[in-house]
């Protein structure tokens, strides 16, 4: 049993191999080896574990004293929120969310109508000028003029997630101040381990743009609800419908469709594309980690805005430790202070990434999970073809009918959900909401 782990890592090892010794080898091309991801990524982890080891010591420190009961003075209600919550894991979430959504039902069919209209354009707008935006300030130049030729790019993938965790942060906690919310009762750290693959997944997000076209990633984004299955089992032991794994492979063939079928034209090699693949495999195994675990926090009864402010905080704590030991939160700033055109999407992109959360929420509390996901999947298929008409992405007709297999496995899988909810709701009369 113990040999498990090593030979899980050494396998990860062989196959990111080559991918490094190729970026290493075309050094000259992206500028040394601090522009190798993999280097990169060693980095920001070796950052965050500056604040995660003395955090993981403290914490075995006061748990193995039993500082719940001993503990005096006035660190100790910070102390106590932050390693042990509040014992009660019951709160007002079911009682406002069973309220909100009694109300959305009681009102008439034209306020709802445009509610429905509200929340489609707030997600639609929100998530595909974020699209548009993350391809431009990582696929393209700042500065650059006919004169003088290009310009510089911004290579910190890093910098961005925390420019969107801190305004992420922001909104949540003006929200939770302003709204009422459910008393807190989760332990502060264990937002930590959401938070650290939060990140990590982001990074991906950002990193595999400059290796993969952007209609690439939406695809392996959609593809996402694999892991998440696979992800589901191990963390939280759950089983699936047979539906559940016909669409699942349905989606891995239309993704396997457009890769196969794309031009590698525009990159610099295959090997690159094969780095973007890597980073996207990552981007998703963290991404469906954050899920299952966040999941397994709402047992504590918290809103969905508490556990944006949970999340967001670690994020931006463990981003800006990061960024001050490497010296690149500087260097980022001087880069918005040179090109004020970046600084703009800089902050529109954080601005677009909240509103999006918070219209997630919105629409989640009024409609259900269905309609939500209905939405967000058609912005997956219009952040496609923005893409394509504006940054010139070629899509052959293999390609294409990949990307409609996937979609359609997707609205599959909504159908199917919303049936299976109908026969639970006319098996059990009175049904307890989830959030």
């Amino acid at each position: 049993m113990p040999l498990f782990p090593w030979s899980l890592c050494v396998c990860a090892a062989l196959c990111v191999l080559p991918a490094v010794r190729a970026d290493a080898e075309d050094a000259s091309l992206l500028g040394g080896w601090q522009d190798v991801w993999l280097f990169r990524l060693f980095l920001n982890v070796l950052g965050y574990a500056t604040i995660i080891i003395p955090g993981y010591f403290l914490i075995s420190y006061f748990k193995r004293t039993n500082y719940l009961e001993t503990g005096r003075g006035l660190c100790y209600p910070l102390i106590k929120t932050c390693v042990f919550g509040n014992e009660s894991k019951t709160g007002l979430l079911d009682e406002v969310s069973t309220a909100s959504r009694n109300d959305s039902e009681s009102t008439s069919s034209a306020r709802q109508a445009f509610k429905l209209i509200f929340c489609a354009a707030g997600l639609q707008v929100s998530y595909l000028t974020w699209g548009v935006l993350q391809e431009r300030v990582m696929t393209r130049s700042y500065g650059s003029t006919e004169v003088e030729g290009s310009g510089e790019r911004f290579k910190d993938s890093q910098f961005l997630v925390f420019m969107n965790r801190i305004l992420a942060l922001t909104v949540s906690g003006l929200w939770c101040v302003l709204f009422k919310q459910p008393r807190h009762g989760a332990p502060m750290y264990k937002y930590s381990f959401a938070s650290l693959s939060n990140i990590l997944s982001s990074w991906c997000q950002y990193e595999a743009l400059k290796y993969i076209s952007f209609p690439t990633q939406v695809l392996a984004k959609a593809s996402k609800v694999i892991p998440v299955m696979l992800m589901g089992k191990i963390v939280s032991h759950k089983s699936y419908e047979y539906w559940e794994y016909l669409t699942a492979v349905l989606i891995s063939v239309g993704v396997s469709m457009f890769l196969l079928s794309s031009s590698t034209g525009k990159h610099p090699s295959n090997v690159t594309t094969f780095s973007g693949v890597i980073i996207l495999v990552g981007y998703i195994v963290f991404d469906s980690f954050t899920s299952n675990w966040q999941d397994n926090l709402f047992k504590y009864k918290m809103s969905s805005v508490q556990m944006m402010f949970g999340v967001n905080l670690f994020s931006c704590l463990f981003t800006v430790g990061s960024l001050l030991e490497q010296g690149a939160f500087f260097d980022s700033l001087a880069f918005m202070a040179r090109h004020s055109e970046f600084a703009f999407h800089a902050v529109l992109l954080s601005v677009c990434s909240a509103c999006g959360q918070l219209f997630i929420f919105y629409t989640i509390a009024q409609f259900g999970a269905a309609i939500f996901t209905i939405i967000m999947t058609l912005r997956q298929a219009f952040a496609i073809l923005l893409s394509c008409f504006l940054y010139g992405h070629a899509v052959t007709m293999v390609g294409g009918f990949g990307v409609g297999v996937v979609f359609l496995a997707l609205f599959l899988r909504v159908y199917a959900r919303s049936r299976m909810k109908k026969t639970h709701k006319r098996a059990t009369p009175t049904p307890v909401q989830k959030v």
